[in-house]
């Protein structure tokens, strides 16, 4: 033991409460709270994402003014032009409902789907070895190139095209949602098998809010691949069930060298897609995911 007296070892001063070291403090935290209007615009996300928008939409237009030649790149008013003329007579809205509507049903059968392959891998070893040698063998084929197929299968209409939609959408949705079962900790599972919970009410109640960054993730890949791939099919293999989406829209355009009917379609699929991600997915994001703290 050592014989240096206590009172001769230095001590840290304690932080002494005081109404001056309170003001003080407050102060300063109200100072970096202060942020200018500049500032805070520009920590906006959508702020940020818009003058980037607008900065694509200003080289579009003066790229496309200096070449000067409307059949290779038209101009985005030129663009605009065409796309006021296409909701006027009604023709854009429709072909954009058609999709749409295609592209729900495909969608939501490879949910379906998915959700039956992941139910099944996470029940038993042999389900998780079907999904992990069904998702080797066909997540890597385009499902573009089941078109042809699909359509000695079902013919020329739209099952032809939900068909490789289910494609498209089945096996991102179903690993990301495996994957994301999978790490779901010992001490989650415990808790409901220490509730007893079983099958299906277990999956529900556990695996799934725990899981749901990594399904939300599969969704969007999936909504993402389903759209590309509609929008190829309806160009490559055109008109379906007697009427064309937006795809079969573009390819009528080039047909007849609109060329800025052409990238008013193309415009719209960005802008649909656009729509889609920030405000459905993100507000998913926003009231589940995020408000649970499962992302920053």
């Amino acid at each position: 033991m050592s014989d240096v007296p206590m009172s001769d070892v230095p001590m840290s001063q304690p932080y002494v409460i005081s109404h001056q070291n309170l003001d003080r403090d407050m102060d300063k935290t109200e100072a970096e709270r202060q942020l200018g209007f500049a500032e805070r615009l520009w920590a906006s996300g959508t702020f940020r994402k818009t003058l980037i928008i607008l900065f694509m939409v200003a080289a579009w237009q003066g790229y496309a003014t200096f070449r000067n030649n409307p059949l290779l790149l038209p101009t985005f008013t030129a663009t605009l032009e065409a796309g006021k003329e296409a909701i006027l007579d009604g023709t854009l809205a429709e072909r954009a409902l058609a999709s749409i509507k295609i592209l729900l049903m495909g969608y939501a059968a490879g949910i379906f789907l998915a959700a039956v392959l992941t139910v099944a891998a996470m029940s038993s070893r042999l389900g998780a070895d079907f999904l992990e040698t069904a998702s080797a063998m066909f997540n890597p084929l385009p499902a573009i190139a089941l078109l042809p197929l699909a359509l000695i299968w079902f013919g020329l209409g739209s099952a032809s095209v939900v068909f490789v939609l289910i494609h498209s959408v089945l096996w991102a949705v179903a690993l990301n949602t495996h994957s994301g079962f999978l790490a779901v900790s010992n001490t989650l599972r415990m808790v409901g098998q220490n509730y007893g919970l079983k099958g299906l009410r277990y999956i529900a109640l556990i695996f799934v809010p725990a899981a749901f960054g990594s399904i939300l993730t599969g969704l969007k890949i999936g909504w993402a691949f389903a759209w590309r791939t509609l929008i190829a099919a309806e160009l490559v293999f055109g008109v379906s069930s007697g009427q064309g989406g937006l795809g079969w829209y573009i390819f009528e355009k080039r047909n007849t060298l609109d060329i800025p009917g052409v990238f008013c379609g193309l415009l719209t699929v960005i802008v649909i897609g656009l729509v889609v991600e920030n405000l459905i997915f993100r507000t998913i994001e926003r009231v589940t995911v995020k408000r649970w703290g499962l992302q920053s």
